[in-house]
C-alpha cells in the first residue's frame, strides 16, 4: 500500500529524522555544543515527512461527479481506457 500511494519518501525521511533525534539524545548527554544542530535537522525531516504524506491528496483527481479517488491503480485504469 505505502509503495501505491507514492510514500516511501515519507517513511523515509521520518527514519531519518528519528535517526537524528537519537542523535540530538546521545550529543545532548554527552554535552557536545552542537547539539541543536541535530536537533534542527530532526525537525526538518519531520515536517519534510509531514508534506510528503499529503501528497497524494495533493494529486488525487477528481471524477465526472466531483469525488476524488485516491486508489491510483483505479485512476491508471481510467486513464488508459480514455
Amino acid at each position: 500500500m505505502i509503495k501505491v500511494m507514492k510514500l516511501q519518501k515519507a517513511v523515509y525521511a521520518i527514519i531519518l529524522g528519528v535517526i537524528a533525534l537519537v542523535v540530538y539524545i546521545i550529543m545532548a548527554t554527552s554535552g557536545q555544543q552542537y547539539n541543536i544542530y541535530a536537533l534542527e535537522l530532526a525537525g526538518l525531516c519531520f515536517m519534510a515527512a509531514a508534506i510528503l504524506f499529503l501528497y497524494p491528496l495533493w494529486t488525487a483527481k477528481e471524477n465526472e461527479r466531483g469525488e476524488v479517488e485516491l486508489d491510483v491503480e483505479k485512476q491508471e485504469e481510467q486513464e488508459v481506457k480514455q
